[in-house]
């Protein structure tokens, strides 16, 4: 019985090598006759081939048919854009794709030992060479897929690309040393993760990218980015600090990091972000604003009046600034209320109020939606001096916004 069995499986295997070398000897038919229809159907051959039977995944013969299918699907596609022919150009670089997945593929097969622990891989030098004349295409690939929105299949362009560089297939072509692409490329790889708000694709090749010192700024900013995605506190702030060091004035870094360290009270840490930042550039309107709200939320009412003032001479128009004024001379009035001594402290509490009153007014006509803000404010004020009419304008304005 068993050596029936054995029979029956010996017949079927020589059966489905031999079904295995009819469809690879068509295929090969097929790419010779170089009509397009036929190299699609030697493609789809092969590619049945590896979905039908596992054990055909081993067999380098089918990669090796399948690679040159493509192979002539490209020269057939460049010809035809060559002479201004329609064709999809989305299908043109995806060619060249395949063909490098096809081929590193086929040279991982083809690179395992023989008996004897040999390694003579059979097609890598002549694949190598052949895909080392198209490499830039996968490049141009990428940025054509980028220039359409569509950052996912742009990122497997630049992806294939740079890690050319680590397959054995195209060893001792150091592109990393002798391809002035790879850092763009690796920028590109980035930015199309950022795009997709995948941290793990930012990440990937984000060193290469920082070599690109025109980018450098967007580069860090995008590792930041993952980062945060990650909900990795302890590197973001790593990143935010380096991207903040390099570019100080950027838009992206300084408002972050302020805002990760006031979300924790440190406000301390916040003034020596600010104090850094003005050395840059003394007027800056957002280090000068971050470092007024810094002093006020700390309780450094002096440094915050001085600050706040330096911030309206450089720009009149900015609200918070009034409205961190207003606020100091508020905060100043609950503290000697909180006193319990109204007589002794009328004349300074009048002159407390006094002091905000026209600033919270500016603030309440530069912000008019921010009523939540101005509103209780000027009701205090304006009840503390006395101030009839004012209070009920404001008291029928606070009554509609708790309404």
């Amino acid at each position: 019985m068993r050596r029936i069995i054995t029979v029956c499986f010996c017949l079927l295997a020589l059966w489905v090598c031999e079904a295995q070398k009819k469809e690879i000897s068509q295929a090969r038919t097929y790419i010779k006759s170089g009509k397009d229809n036929d190299l699609l159907s030697a493609e789809k051959l092969m590619m049945g081939l590896l979905a039908k039977d596992s054990a055909n995944r081993q067999n380098p013969r089918i990669y090796a048919t399948w690679y040159d299918a493509v192979l002539k699907q490209y020269e057939s596609a460049n010809e035809k854009l060559y002479l201004k022919q329609k064709y999809d150009t989305v299908q043109f670089f995806s060619l060249i794709r395949k063909l490098y997945q096809i081929a590193e593929s086929l040279d991982t097969l083809d690179a395992r030992p023989d008996k004897k622990g040999r390694v003579r891989p059979e097609y890598r030098e002549n694949h190598a060479r052949q895909l080392d004349l198209l490499r830039r295409n996968l490049y141009y690939g990428g940025t054509f897929q980028v220039r359409k929105a569509q950052y996912a299949d742009a990122y497997s362009f630049f992806e294939t690309y740079i890690d050319a560089d680590r397959h054995p297939l195209f060893t001792g072509y150091n592109y990393l040393k002798r391809d002035s692409l790879m850092v763009q490329a690796a920028y590109w790889a980035t930015f199309c993760g950022y795009k997709l708000q995948q941290p793990d694709a930012i990440l990937c090749f984000h060193d290469l990218a920082l070599r690109d010192s025109s980018k450098r700024e967007f580069t860090l900013q995008y590792v930041s980015e993952a980062y945060r995605l990650q909900q990795n506190d302890s590197a973001l702030v790593v990143a935010l600090r380096q991207g903040y060091d390099e570019f100080p004035e950027h838009p992206y870094f300084f408002p972050r990091l302020a805002d990760f360290y006031s979300s924790r009270g440190e406000y301390d840490s916040v003034l020596k972000l600010t104090a850094q930042g003005l050395q840059v550039n003394p007027q800056n309107q957002l280090f000068l604003l971050a470092q007024s709200v810094a002093q006020l939320n700390a309780g450094y009412y002096d440094d915050c009046l001085r600050t706040s003032e330096q911030l309206i001479a450089v720009n009149d128009t900015m609200p918070e600034a009034y409205f961190n004024i207003a606020t100091v001379h508020l905060n100043r009035a609950l503290l000697l209320e909180n006193e319990n001594e109204p007589r002794k402290n009328h004349a300074r509490l009048v002159k407390l109020y006094c002091d905000a009153r026209p600033y919270m007014e500016a603030y309440r006509k530069l912000a008019p939606d921010d009523k939540i803000r101005w509103a209780p404010a000027l009701y205090r004020i304006y009840l503390n001096l006395n101030m009839g009419k004012q209070f009920d304008e404001i008291d029928r304005v606070l009554k509609k916004l708790n309404n």
